[in-house]
Order: C-alpha cells, then sequence, then structure tokens
C-alpha cells in the first residue's frame, strides 16, 4: 500500500497578522483577506491535511497515522499522535512576542502529548525585516520584572533576516516572527502558545487578545540559550543537501536540486516541501509532477525514488 507519495492539501489559518503573500507566492486558492498560515502537512487535530491520491484520498493525515501506521513504520502498539507539523507563514504584521512549553510542561500542566520546538527556513523578507529571538535577562527575577513593568526594548532580543536564513528555536525560546517574513515552519505537532506581548493591539471590537505572562514566566529558558545546529553539507551527483538541524524531535535540510538524483528512503518516513520551481518526482514505473508549493510524504512503502528537475525542497523526518 501506497508505494507511492501521499500528496497533502494544505489547511489555511486566518491570523490577524496574515496577509495575502501565500497566494501571490504560493499561488493558493486562499479564504481569507487576513491568511496568515497554511498547514501544509499537519496531523494536528486544529488543522488536519486532507489527502490528495491513493487508497486513502480524502481521509486526513491523522487517519492515516492511526489506522495505516505501518506507513510511517509506527509500532503497534505506540498509541502516540503524529509527531511533525510544517507550516507557512505570511507575517504581513508582526506576530506576538510567545514562547512554547517543554514536553513535560504541556503533559503536566496542559494535558497535551508536544510541547513545541520549531524552526524557521525564510523563504522571502522584505528589506529590513527582523525577528525577536530570546531576550537579556540574565536571572528569572530579572525576567519577570522587566515583563511586568513592560521593558520590550530592554527584555527583547532582535536580528535582521533574509532569504535562506535558517532559525532554530527551542521550547522555552521567547521569538516573534517580524512584519515582512514568510517562512517555512518545521515543528512538534503542537499548538500550544504563551503570549508574552502583542503590541497593545487591539480588533475590530476594541479588544485585545489575551497575553499568558505567568506560564511565559514559568516556560522560559533563563539566560537564553543561543543554538547552535551544526550545519553540514553534501553533494550527490545533482542534489545538494544542506543539513540545518539534527536534534531530538526532527532533522530538517535543505535541497538544492539541478538535475537528476536517485535517493533511498533511509528514515521511517520523509516530508517534502517544494519552496521552489519545479520537478519530477518518480517512484518505481510512476512519475509525478511537483511545484512550488507541492507538500508530500514519502511513507515505508517508497524504498526508492528519483527527482529530476530544477527545485528547491525543505525536507524533514523524525
Amino acid at each position: 500500500m501506497y508505494n507511492e507519495p501521499i500528496f497533502l492539501q494544505p489547511v489555511f489559518q486566518e491570523r490577524i497578522w496574515g496577509g495575502q503573500k501565500l497566494n501571490t507566492e504560493f499561488n493558493y486558492e486562499i479564504p481569507y483577506k487576513k491568511t496568515g498560515e497554511a498547514w501544509v502537512i499537519s496531523a494536528h487535530p486544529n488543522g488536519p491535511s486532507l489527502i490528495k491520491n491513493g487508497p486513502l484520498e480524502g481521509k486526513t493525515l491523522a487517519d492515516a497515522w492511526n489506522s495505516h501506521g505501518s506507513l510511517f513504520n509506527k509500532k503497534a502498539d505506540n498509541n502516540e499522535e503524529y509527531p511533525l507539523l510544517v507550516k507557512i507563514l505570511d507575517a504581513h504584521d508582526d506576530l506576538s512576542v510567545q514562547v512554547h512549553p517543554n514536553d513535560q510542561f504541556a503533559q503536566e500542566v496542559e494535558g497535551q502529548p508536544y510541547g513545541k520546538t520549531e524552526c524557521w527556513y525564510v523563504l522571502s523578507a522584505e528589506p529590513g525585516a527582523e525577528l525577536v529571538l530570546g531576550h537579556h535577562a540574565r536571572t528569572r527575577e530579572e525576567l519577570e520584572k522587566m515583563i511586568d513593568n513592560g521593558e520590550w526594548d530592554d527584555l527583547l532580543k532582535k536580528e535582521k533576516v533574509q532569504a535562506g536564513d535558517f532559525v532554530y528555536v527551542p521550547s522555552g525560546t521567547i521569538h516573534a516572527i517580524g512584519k515582512g517574513i514568510v517562512i517555512l515552519e518545521t515543528q512538534q505537532s503542537s499548538d500550544i502558545t504563551y503570549r508574552v506581548y502583542d503590541y497593545d493591539r487591539t480588533d475590530a471590537h476594541g479588544s485585545t487578545r489575551e497575553l499568558h505572562l505567568e506560564r511565559s514566566k514559568e516556560v522560559t529558558t533563563v539566560p537564553h540559550q543561543p543554538a547552535d545546529t551544526n550545519q553540514e553539507t553534501e553533494v550527490t551527483g545533482d542534489l545538494t543537501s544542506k543539513k540545518l538541524v539534527e536534534e531530538k524531535y526532527f532533522t530538517v535540510y535543505h535541497w538544492t536540486l539541478s538535475g537528476k538524483a536517485e535517493q533511498k528512503l533511509s528514515s521511517d518516513f520523509l516530508q517534502v516541501s517544494v519552496i521552489d520551481g519545479n520537478a519530477d518526482i518518480t517512484v518505481g514505473e510512476k512519475t509525478y509532477s511537483i511545484e512550488k508549493g507541492s507538500h508530500f510524504i514519502l511513507p515505508q512503502g517508497v524504498e526508492d525514488y528519483e527527482l529530476s528537475g530544477n527545485a528547491q525542497f525543505i525536507v524533514s523526518h523524525t
């Protein structure tokens, strides 16, 4: 079963900070004026992807995980939920400053299976665009004081980014994607967010969004620990593979294809997002056309496959 890619339909999410770039940059038919997120590979209950092909067409990725776990080399007695979630985010405006819990806190306090460690590949960024990554507090007492007093300029660490940058965001890291940035995010399959600061924004009814200050103070890592991802590049024929991060929850690569490449599936399953260009993927005797905005999973039934064309990919596995 499924000796072919599992192609997935994105699920779109309306956000106060969203825009139209998911249409203009990816040609998606988006449903909202402020479309902030496309959940492109998701089994999360808040936005599960639909399968577009094969025997499970019309089912969700969560259905496939639960009823056909062998596709992902899931053990029969494994009650865990699908572990990863891939999104594309369009920050037409600044996202709130936020922080996510680790697994232990998520399980003990929120009753959820996963905390949220994530990483971002910057797909595009307007000139001068910047994001928040970390903080300047030296102790937890100092962190709490600066949050309580609203000393945001002194507390928050900011850095400029451009297309092609990669950012690793472990749980406990205060962060925010800035205005004018489009990213592809690979993360644990979690939707737990503690909002620290929201620029005092109000909605159409004059209401501010809820903040989660006490939770934020509890889960933030103090002092901030800059992440070192030890990136490595490997060239095999016409495929250049740059390992962006290899950590506990996921390994993520950026692939550049300029011709043909024969590959073997060397993980339980492989998540693939086409972020630029056009290509074909051949499995057995069948060839599938893929393009910027295509997202699919290579399951256990795919042992060997061939890529051909000129394209860039973000690829990930557990």
